[in-house]
């Protein structure tokens, strides 16, 4: 049974716009450094997480994020475009 989440319109509105490709990429960059780090480890329950949000204006740099567990960084309250609030 298909969800709303994976029918294509939702995806193309909320996963395939440049800002969210942009995040995305950031979010990938800074995991990957963070495994080269060995600050972190595939499949090690961890999440890097960016102190101040790209949503809310965070910059993308290494000195912006922070491992923290996945429990953790899931736990943040969300509005309805499951943006983090409450936050910076």
């Amino acid at each position: 049974m298909a969800t709303r989440e994976s029918t294509p319109e939702y995806y193309k509105k909320y996963h395939g716009s440049k800002g969210a490709k942009q995040e995305r990429a950031a979010r990938n960059k800074a995991r990957r450094n963070a495994i080269s780090k060995g600050a972190v480890k595939k499949g090690d329950d961890k999440e890097l997480d960016h102190i101040v949000p790209l949503s809310k204006g965070g910059s993308k740099s290494l000195s912006n994020t922070r491992v923290i567990s996945r429990r953790k960084n899931r736990s943040y309250k969300r509005d309805a475009r499951n943006k983090p609030i409450g936050r910076a």
